[in-house]
């Protein structure tokens, strides 16, 4: 990155040496000077605060001075974000955005290349983790001298927090991003793994997930510029190194970008994204080098091919209020591998001084270049009916919540309602992971029954019609089986306890009336013995299994999941 001309405005990187970075203090007055000083540029304020009471900051920067985001909607402007410092140990776009706004504030001909363009950015997210600096917890790391921290205030890493937001900044970034609608994100990060020659790697929203003729652009279009337009500007760029094996000779597949990334958020709203990842061990100079060409290389293509992309989103849209079935988990295609040159370095083994096993390292006096294989293809793995519409009970207010904050259109009922049939999942089966991730015991496995029944609504209860742009993300959090649903995050999980019991002195006598009154339990019953000899000595797990299967004493709501979707069109209450 040179040096501005106009050294009234240099940022802390550029006065430093090269292997510094701005300090949140340091960065917020940085942008509180510029705005003052340019107010037709920029406008800059706070949009919330972070859980230990910090200001969140965004900016936006027009080049007509056109700032009011109403006004901007209506005129249909296009609209460009730049998020930064989500993991504040990862600083280059933090200092990178700096030096661009600084940019378009200062020169006229950078200001007028963004035409109706709007740059909209959030300098620094996690303002927790970037508050919290020192120099030691990215081990892996070179540079720069100090930095901020992963986690947040409540120990969080916010990308992993876009659906379930625990996070005050989540609920904060969840209503700014749905407000603003941009048309393509940025969000710059740092990476760690193997060593290679490459200083950017680049992790786009999975085409295939995003779907369509967007998906389509993004593949055809949109990376292959981005890849030759890095490679003009000096530095060559490759896709995100996710390894099949310990090294990259053994090839790479497409980081799957769930929605609890920022990339998968951003598909949610049918919006591309970009994860830039420089190297970790380049230089910080470097880094924050690439990490400018990067951003206005997208910032570039997004300018001149703006009516499209925006054309294409229209279409996801709409698209989306038709569709008839929804895919709910993906995985990686391996069946149709591509071919990736890639420059890397020869890797080495050789006997570890700390134990019995042989440790990695890589040689940089031997490169290589060779073609390696690339899985750059998602394929459908879950599938689901879409409904007509969800029926949220009022109960279940955090997902309530969350809809709304997503710009998802709900309607209240105004009266109770009988639905005489709607779609009712019960969980068969779940399996958690054994440790806490994210503040969650996430639920990795889950296993459905489907029936139709009927279904007595309240006055207050939410429908969600997907008849509305905000379809998509109406399914992927409200469908269990889906890679970052409600239900998987444990928004539901109460429903998964059984509430009432039994004393086994008294329940034995109650028991085997239930047999004989129940024919269908006496025939679970008897299998389940066939299956489990161990468990008959234990009369607690014998009863529970009558008490838990029987009708007598059933709970309705029990394993039940408490969102019911109607099917047909007939069950929609009349606009």
């Amino acid at each position: 990155m040179t040096a501005p001309q106009d050294t009234s405005y240099v940022t802390p990187f550029e006065a430093g040496n090269g292997n510094q970075t701005a300090t949140w203090a340091e960065c917020i007055a940085f942008y509180e000077r510029l705005a003052r000083d340019f107010p037709g540029v920029l406008r800059w304020g706070e949009i919330g605060t972070s859980d230990t009471g910090v200001p969140l900051h965004a900016g936006v920067v027009s080049a007509d001075g056109v700032f009011d985001r109403e006004t901007l909607k209506r005129q249909g402007r296009p609209v460009f974000f730049n998020n930064n410092g989500i993991h504040p140990g990862e600083p280059e776009g933090i200092d990178t955005c700096m030096a661009l706004v600084r940019d378009f504030c200062t020169r006229p001909d950078r200001l007028a290349a963004l035409g109706r363009t709007v740059f909209l950015f959030i300098p620094v997210y996690n303002v927790d983790g970037c508050i919290e600096r020192q120099s030691t917890s990215r081990v892996n790391q070179l540079g720069p001298e100090s930095f901020g921290f992963r986690g947040n205030g409540r120990h969080l890493d916010l990308n992993r927090d876009f659906i379930k937001c625990d996070s005050l900044a989540a609920q904060v970034f969840n209503r700014f991003f749905t407000a603003w609608d941009p048309d393509v994100m940025v969000d710059t990060h740092t990476s760690n793994g193997a060593d290679y020659s490459y200083t950017m790697t680049l992790i786009p929203t999975q085409p295939d997930k995003l779907g369509g003729g967007l998906g389509a652009f993004l593949r055809e279009s949109m990376l292959p510029a981005i890849y030759a337009g890095m490679e003009r500007r000096g530095w060559p760029t490759c896709p995100y190194m996710n390894l099949l094996a310990e090294t990259p000779d053994d090839g790479i597949e497409d980081f799957l970008d769930l929605p609890r990334f920022s990339t998968g958020y951003a598909a949610l709203h049918h919006t591309i994204g970009f994860m830039p990842e420089t190297h970790m061990l380049k230089p910080f100079a470097d880094r924050v080098a690439s990490m400018r060409a990067l951003v206005e290389t997208v910032l570039d293509f997004a300018i001149a091919n703006a009516a499209r992309i925006q054309e294409l989103r229209r279409e996801a849209k709409a698209k989306a209020a038709r569709q008839t079935r929804w895919p709910l988990t993906w995985r990686n295609d391996r069946s149709r591998p591509a071919r990736l040159r890639f420059k890397g370095y020869s890797a080495v083994r050789t006997p570890s001084l700390l134990g019995n096993y042989e440790r990695l390292a890589y040689d940089r006096s031997q490169p290589w270049e060779k073609d390696i294989v690339h899985f750059d293809r998602c394929i459908e793995e879950a599938t689901a009916a879409a409904p007509r519409a969800y029926l949220v009970p009022q109960a279940w207010r955090e997902a309530i919540e969350r809809l709304a904050w997503n710009g998802v259109a709900l309607e209240r009922l105004e009266e109770d309602r009988l639905f005489d049939a709607v779609r009712v999942y019960r969980i068969r089966d779940v399996a958690s992971r054994p440790n806490a991730y994210e503040g969650h015991m996430f639920h990795d496995e889950v296993a459905l029954s489907e029936s139709t029944e009927p279904f007595q609504a309240r006055a207050g209860d939410v429908l969600v019609s997907l008849d509305q742009p905000g379809a998509r993300y109406a399914v992927e959090t409200l469908e269990p089986l889906a890679h970052d649903s409600f239900f998987r995050w444990g928004f539901f999980n109460s429903v998964l306890e059984k509430k009432e019991n039994f004393s086994a002195y008294v329940f034995e006598d109650t028991a085997l009336r239930m047999l004989e009154d129940e024919p269908g339990l006496k025939r679970l019953f008897e299998q389940w013995k066939a299956d489990n000899p161990d468990k008959l000595g234990d009369p607690q797990a014998v009863l529970g299994f009558i008490f838990a299967h029987g009708r007598r004493h059933a709970e309705a709501g029990w394993r039940r999941y408490p969102v019911v979707a109607l099917m047909q069109p007939g069950l929609m209450p009349p606009a």
